[in-house]
Formats: C-alpha cells, sequence, structure tokens
C-alpha cells in the first residue's frame, strides 16, 4: 500500500512517521496493495478548538473510498482514533460486500466500481450577494448499479452520491432520506 504523509502547521517527526506506519499498517492486510492511503495531519490554530490535534485519512481502493477524521488534544489520540474509525469502515464494508454476494446465486461476486476522486480544485470565491461557493469539487464518474452507489455514499459518510447508472448510462442521484432508507434521482 503507498502511504503518503502530509503536516500542516506541524513538523512530521521521524517518531510520528513511524506511529502512523504502524497503526495504519494493520489496515493495509485488509486492502489492495494497489491502495494509496493519503494521511495529513495538522494542528488548529483557533484557540477556541480544545481538540485541536487532528488526523485525516483518505483511502483510494479499486472499491470504495474510505474517509475518517481524528480529533484530540494529543496527535498520538488522534492518530489512534482515526485508526479504529477506519477499522470499523473496513469491517462494515467487507460484511455488506458479504451480504449482498451471499444473495447472488450462481454467479461470480461482482468487482466494486473503481472510484477515484480527484480533489483538483478546491477554491473560495469572494461574492457580495447571495450564497458563496466555498468550495468546488471534481471527480470522475465510474458507471455502477444503484446498490454500488449506495454502498459508496455509506463508505465516505455522505449524505448524496452522484454516479452514472450502468443500466441507464444516464447520471443519477442517490441520498439518504430521513427514515433511514434512499432515494434515487433519475433524469427524465
Amino acid at each position: 500500500m503507498n502511504l503518503q504523509l502530509k503536516g500542516r502547521n506541524i513538523t512530521i517527526t521521524e517518531a510520528l512517521r513511524s506511529y502512523v506506519d504502524e497503526k495504519l499498517a494493520k489496515l493495509g492486510k485488509h486492502l489492495n496493495s494497489a491502495s494509496t492511503m493519503e494521511v495529513e495531519l495538522f494542528c488548529e490554530k483557533n484557540p477556541s478548538i480544545a481538540d485541536n490535534q487532528v488526523a485525516e485519512v483518505t483511502v483510494f481502493t479499486k472499491g470504495p473510498v474510505l474517509r475518517a477524521k481524528g480529533a484530540s488534544t494529543d496527535m498520538y489520540a488522534s492518530i489512534d482514533l482515526v485508526a479504529d474509525k477506519l477499522s470499523r469502515q473496513v469491517k462494515k464494508y467487507r460484511s455488506k460486500l458479504v451480504s449482498h454476494n451471499s444473495h447472488v446465486r450462481g454467479s461470480l461476486p461482482p468487482e466494486p466500481a473503481e472510484v477515484e476522486m480527484a480533489l483538483a480544485l478546491e477554491e473560495e470565491e469572494e461574492i457580495t450577494e447571495g450564497p458563496t461557493i466555498v468550495k468546488t469539487k471534481q471527480f470522475n464518474i465510474k458507471p455502477m448499479s444503484p446498490e454500488e452507489a449506495a454502498l459508496q455514499m455509506e463508505m465516505v459518510g455522505h449524505d448524496f452520491f452522484v454516479f452514472r447508472n450502468s443500466e441507464t448510462n444516464d447520471t443519477n442521484v442517490i441520498y439518504r432520506r430521513r427514515d433511514g432508507d434512499y432515494g434515487l434521482i433519475e433524469p427524465i
């Protein structure tokens, strides 16, 4: 697994680097060797934020994109938090995949759809009137079924997910409803 470690408002010491390697290497055995893990460690400079030591991890795999964030007063504790969150996400994904595959009889398990989030552009604009667009994300939309899109949405922890429906080749949106079920938006 490819591990990329970045620091913002913090110096990455060798001890910190080895601790990150140790904690997140355990996840590597459950993921594909071609997976990429981006780790960002930073210190919030706002004095009103008590848990100012933050660790954010994004894991790009063949299947879902996994994200987790941990914050505490100690960077090592934040790394522990984020490693625990990622471990739970991997277990949840694996159990859903096994459960999904047990319903499909007489066929090979489906390959998870490749989703490569390219957070290529994040910029802030100053607009004096109306709502302000503060973040722009660009990503490749891969064809997948609505069920796969719902699984992807759960893995990234969002309330909606944009995808290309592999059956209709249209761009669709799946979203989480207040009752816990999912809704699907299709173009006419």
